[in-house]
C-alpha cells in the first residue's frame, strides 16, 4: 500500500543495529539522513557541551481573554437606540395634541430639557408630524373607536420615550383613570407600541391593586392577545405570575395565548395547573389549546400517559387530529426516546386513514434520527416520496442531523449538495447541523471553511450559527476569532440571545474558574436576559466542570425556586459532574431517582454512568449495562457503543473493547478517528500486529487522516516489540506529513532506542526534540537512566541526573529507586549504599524519608 504510514508488521529476532532498507508501506527518510542519525561525527553525552540547552518551561496555554469577551457581549447585548418617531394622532375637531383639561404646566416636565432633551426634540418632530400628515392615513382610519380625548392622551404617550413613560402616567393619573383603558390599550397595540401597551397595563394593574379592586377581564384579555401575537413569552409570563388568573374567567383564546407562553418560557407545571383551572370553570379548550399542552406535556417529560389521555379527550370533543397534534405527540416520543411508541402512532395514524403530511413525516423522521438510526431514517424518507410527499428543507435538515449523529459526517456534508441540485436550497439550520457536527469532532478550521461558504451562497448565518461557532472557538481558546465572530454579528445585525450567553457560561467551566462563571451570569441578568431551564442545566454543568458540587447544587435549588421542573437535561448534567469525579455511588443514586420520578434515561443519561464507572474504576458497573445494552434493554446508539469503547480503553479491557468495536460495525455505524485510534492503541499494547494492521486499513479506507495519537500509537507498538528503528520510521513521516511530534512522540522513540541499548541513538533523538523547542521532562530522563543502569553506565546515570538538577528537572523517587534496583540486581549492594549516602550531596531537596525508603529496599533485596 503505497503512502501509508503504518511500517510491516515487524520480525523477531529483535534487532540491535539499524537494519538493511527494505520495502515498506511507509516514506521513510532518505538514506543520506538514515546514514548521517546512525554514524553521528562525535559521541554524545548528557553534558551542555555536547547537548543544545533544553528550552525555557513552556507557557501556559491559551485562556479564553474573559474580560474583553464579555464587554464585546455585553456591547451586542445592548438595546440600540430607536429613531423611529412615531405618527401622530389628531383629534376630529382639534390640531392640539395637549388634552383641554390638562394644564400646560402638568405635561411641561416632558417637554423639557430635563429629560436629556430627547422628549423636548421628540415633541417638536410630533408637533410638525401632526400639521403635515394627512387624515385619510391607514393608522389613523384604524383607531376612529378612540374618543377625542384618548386620541389626545395617545398622542401624549408616543411623545414620551419609555423609562419616562410611568413618571407621566402618575402625572395625568386622573385623566387616565377617567379614560377607556381597553381603547388607549387597543391603540398602542394598532400602532404597534406594545411595549407602551405593556407599560400601560403594569401602571394599571398597579393603581387598581392598590384600591384592592381587579382588573378588568377584558383588559386582561386584550393584553394576553397582544403578547401572544408578538411573540413576548417572557414577558406575558411575568405579568401573569402577578395576577390571580384564578379569579378570573376569560375567553378560550386568552388562556391559549397565556398557556402558549408558559409552555415557551418551561414552565410547564404553571401551564398544566391553569389548563385545569380553565376546564373548571367549564371551558371548553379549542384544537389549538390541545396541541398546545400536547406541546406542554411532550416538554415536560414523562407524561406518555397523559398525551394518551388528551388524544382520547380530543377525539371525545368531535376534533380531528390536524398536522400539529400529530407532529406534536411524534415530537414527544423523540424526546423521550419513546421509539416503539411513535412507530405504533404513526401506524395507528395510517390505519384510520390519516395521510401523513411533510410536518409529520419530518417529525418522526426527527425521532429516529435523534437515536442515530440511519436506516429506519432513510426508510422514511423513502416512504414519503413513494407517498407523493415531498421534502423540504426541514426533511433534509434533519437527514443531515441524522448522519452527523451516527458518525456519517461527510455524508452530512454531501446532502448540502443534493439539497441545491434537487432546487432546495440549504438554510441556516442545514449549515449550522454541519458546523456543530465538524466543532464537536474537533474540525474547527473544517467547520469555518464551511461558515465561510455558507456566507458566500448567500445564506445568512442566523444566531444559531453564530452560537455553534463561538461554542468551537471557545473549547479551543481561540479568543481573538471570538471578538471576530462577535463583530459579525453586529455587522450582520443578529443580536445575541440567551442561547448565545448560555454558550458562554458554558466556555467558563473549568477547574479553578467559579468566578469567571459567576461574573457571566450576573452579567446575563443585568443585560436583561432572564435564565430559563436550559441556563440553570448549563449553570450546573459548568460548576461541575470546575469541580464545585455544592454550587452546582445551590443552582439546582435556585432553578426549583424559579418555577422551573428538573427534566432528563438537568438529571444529566448532575450526572456529567459526578462521571468527572467517578464518583459512581452518587451517581447511582441521581439515576435511580431519575427513574423513580418517572423520567426515561436516554443516550446521554447511560453515557455519562458509563463514564463515571470508567474513572471510577467500576468495571462491573460497565459491565452491567453492556449486558443491557447487548440483550436489547438499552438501543445500542452510536454514542452508547462508542462510549463502551473508550470506557472499556480506559479499563484496559481488551474483551470489551473488541465487542463494542465488532456491534459498532454490525450496526452500520462509522466510527470516527478517536475510536479508532483507541482500538490500535489497546492492539499496540497487546501487541495484536495483524489486528492494528487492519485498523490503520479502516482509517485509510474510510477517508480518515491519521492524526498525532495515531502516530505516537504506531510509535509505542514498535517500541513494545523491540522495533526502535521502525518506531523512528513513524517519527520521520509524522514529520515529512507536515506534523508536529509532541513530548510522547519524542519520549516513545528515546524509550525505544534505550531499551535496545543503543544510547546514542536515543541522545540524538533528544537532541533533536530539544531543538525543535521540546524540554525533556521527568520521564525523558529516568528512560535514559533506566537505559544506562541495565547496562552497568553508572558513570553515565550520574552524568544524567547532574544534568537534569543543572537544568531545572529534579529527580524524583522513581529515579533513584531505578538506579538502586539495577545496582541490587548486579549484586553491588555496597555500591547502592553508596549512592543513596551521595543522593544528598547533590540534591539537597531530596527528602530523609525518600532516603530511608531506598535504604531499606537495598537492605530487603540483599537478604533475600
Amino acid at each position: 500500500m503505497e503512502g501509508t504510514i503504518f511500517p510491516n508488521r515487524p520480525t523477531l529476532p529483535i534487532q540491535q543495529a539499524k537494519p538493511i532498507p527494505i520495502p515498506i508501506p511507509i516514506p521513510i527518510s532518505p538514506p543520506q539522513q538514515q546514514q548521517q542519525q546512525q554514524q553521528p561525527n562525535m559521541a554524545l553525552k548528557f553534558s551542555s557541551t555536547t547537548l543544545p540547552l533544553p528550552p525555557q518551561q513552556p507557557q501556559n496555554p491559551p485562556s479564553l481573554a474573559i474580560d474583553s469577551l464579555l464587554q464585546h457581549l455585553l456591547h451586542l447585548s445592548s438595546t440600540p437606540t430607536n429613531t423611529h418617531f412615531p405618527k401622530l394622532i389628531k383629534s376630529s375637531n382639534s390640531k392640539a395634541t395637549l388634552l383641554p383639561s390638562l394644564p400646560l404646566s402638568s405635561l411641561e416636565p416632558f417637554n423639557h430639557h430635563s429629560f436629556n432633551g430627547h422628549a423636548s426634540v421628540c415633541a417638536t418632530r410630533l408637533a410638525v408630524a401632526a400639521v403635515e400628515e394627512e387624515e385619510d392615513d391607514k393608522g389613523v382610519a384604524a383607531l376612529d373607536f378612540l374618543s377625542d380625548k384618548s386620541k389626545l392622551l395617545l398622542n401624549s404617550m408616543l411623545g414620551i420615550p419609555l423609562y419616562s413613560l410611568t413618571e407621566f402616567f402618575d402625572s395625568v393619573k386622573f385623566d387616565l383613570v377617567e379614560a377607556d383603558l381597553i381603547s388607549l390599550l387597543k391603540g398602542l397595540d394598532v400602532l404597534g407600541n406594545w411595549e407602551k401597551a405593556v407599560l400601560l397595563f403594569e401602571w394599571g394593574l398597579k393603581n387598581v391593586r392598590a384600591k384592592d379592586e381587579r382588573m378588568n377581564y377584558q383588559v386582561v384579555e386584550l393584553m394576553a392577545r397582544i403578547l401572544g401575537r408578538e411573540s413576548q413569552h417572557t414577558v406575558a409570563v411575568k405579568l401573569f405570575d402577578v395576577i390571580p388568573l384564578e379569579e378570573y374567567i376569560l375567553d378560550v383564546r386568552a388562556y391559549t395565548s397565556i398557556l402558549h407562553a408558559y409552555a415557551r418560557t418551561g414552565k410547564y407545571t404553571k401551564a398544566v395547573s391553569i389548563f385545569e383551572n380553565m376546564k373548571e370553570k367549564g371551558l371548553v379548550p379549542t384544537l389549538v389549546t390541545y396541541n398546545v399542552m400536547l406541546d406542554v406535556y411532550g416538554k415536560m417529560g414523562r407524561s406518555w400517559d397523559k398525551i394518551l389521555f388528551l388524544l382520547d379527550e380530543i377525539k371525545s370533543r368531535g376534533f380531528k387530529f390536524d398536522e400539529f397534534t400529530c407532529s406534536t405527540v411524534i415530537a414527544a416520543c423523540g424526546r423521550e426516546g419513546l421509539l416503539d411508541e411513535a412507530r405504533d402512532f404513526f401506524a395507528q395514524l395510517k390505519s384510520q386513514g390519516y395521510k401523513p403530511g411533510t410536518v409529520t413525516y419530518n417529525s418522526l423522521l426527527q425521532v429516529f434520527g435523534k437515536a442515530g438510526i440511519c436506516s429506519e431514517a432513510l426508510s422514511i424518507l423513502k416512504e414519503m416520496e413513494d407517498n407523493d410527499c415531498p421534502p423540504d428543507s426541514v426533511t433534509y435538515n434533519e437527514l443531515v442531523g441524522t448522519y452527523v449523529r451516527a458518525g456519517f459526517l461527510e455524508e452530512g456534508v454531501a446532502v448540502i449538495d443534493t439539497m441545491t441540485r434537487k432546487g432546495i436550497m440549504p438554510n441556516a439550520v442545514t449549515y449550522t447541523t454541519v458546523v456543530d457536527a465538524y466543532g464537536k469532532a474537533g474540525k474547527v478550521d473544517e467547520a469555518l471553511a464551511l461558515f465561510n461558504q455558507m456566507k458566500v451562497s448567500g445564506c445568512v448565518p442566523n444566531v444559531c450559527t453564530y452560537n455553534a461557532i463561538l461554542g468551537m472557538l471557545g473549547k479551543k481558546s481561540r479568543s481573538e476569532e471570538m471578538i471576530d465572530i462577535l463583530f459579525d454579528m453586529k455587522v450582520n445585525g443578529c443580536p445575541p440571545n440567551r442561547i448565545t450567553w448560555n454558550t458562554m457560561l458554558a466556555m467558563c467551566g473549568g477547574t479553578g474558574k467559579e468566578k469567571f462563571v459567576n461574573r457571566v451570569f450576573q452579567e446575563m441578568k443585568r443585560s436583561g436576559f432572564e435564565p430559563d431551564r436550559d441556563t440553570f442545566n448549563t449553570l450546573i454543568s459548568a460548576y461541575g466542570r470546575c469541580g464545585s458540587r455544592i454550587d452546582a447544587t445551590k443552582i439546582f435549588e435556585e432553578m426549583m425556586e424559579a418555577g422551573f421542573s428538573p427534566c432528563v437535561t438537568t438529571y444529566n448534567a448532575f450526572l456529567n459532574v459526578l462521571a468527572r469525579k467517578g464518583d459512581w455511588k452518587a451517581a447511582e443514586l441521581i439515576f435511580r431517582d431519575m427513574r423513580n420520578k418517572g423520567f426515561k434515561p436516554n443516550d446521554t443519561s447511560y453515557s455519562s454512568m458509563i463514564q463515571c464507572y470508567a474513572k471510577g474504576g467500576n468495571v462491573r458497573g460497565i459491565q452491567r449495562i453492556e449486558r443491557e445494552i447487548y440483550e436489547g434493554q438499552i438501543y445500542p446508539s452510536w454514542m452508547l457503543l462508542r462510549t463502551l469503547i473508550l470506557a472499556n480503553f480506559k479499563c484496559r479491557s481488551l474483551s470489551g473493547m473488541e465487542r463494542a468495536f465488532k456491534e459498532l460495525q454490525k450496526s452500520g455505524y462509522k466510527p470516527d478517528l478517536v475510536v479508532y485510534n483507541s482500538m490500535l492503541s489497546i492492539f499496540a499494547r497487546n501487541k495484536m500486529y495483524d489486528d492494528a494492521q487492519e485498523i490503520m486499513q479502516l482509517i485509510q479506507e474510510n477517508g480518515l487522516h491519521p492524526d498525532l495519537i495515531t502516530y505516537n500509537s504506531l510509535m509505542d507498538m514498535y517500541a513494545r516489540a523491540g522495533e526502535c528503528w521502525k518506531a523512528d520510521e513513524v517519527l520521520r513521516n509524522l514529520l515529512k506529513s507536515g506534523g508536529k511530534p509532541d513530548l510522547v512522540s519524542y519520549n516513545t522513540v528515546i524509550k525505544a532506542f534505550c531499551r535496545q541499548g543503543l544510547m546514542q541513538e536515543a541522545i540524538q533523538i533528544m537532541s533533536e526534540m530539544t531543538t525543535r523547542g521540546i524540554r525533556p521532562c521527568i520521564v525523558t530522563y529516568n528512560t535514559f537512566v533506566a537505559g544506562y543502569a541495565g547496562r552497568g553506565m553508572f558513570s553515565e546515570v550520574d552524568e544524567v541526573i547532574s544534568y537534569m538538577i543543572q537544568h531545572g528537572c529534579l529527580p524524583n523517587e522513581l529515579t533513584y529507586k531505578i538506579v538502586v534496583d539495577c545496582y541490587c540486581k548486579a549484586n553491588k549492594y555496597r555500591e547502592a549504599f553508596d549512592f543513596v549516602l551521595r543522593i544528598k550531596e547533590k540534591d539537597n531537596s531530596f527528602d530523609d524519608q525518600s532516603l530511608d525508603r531506598l535504604s531499606s529496599r537495598i537492605r530487603q533485596d540483599g537478604q533475600l
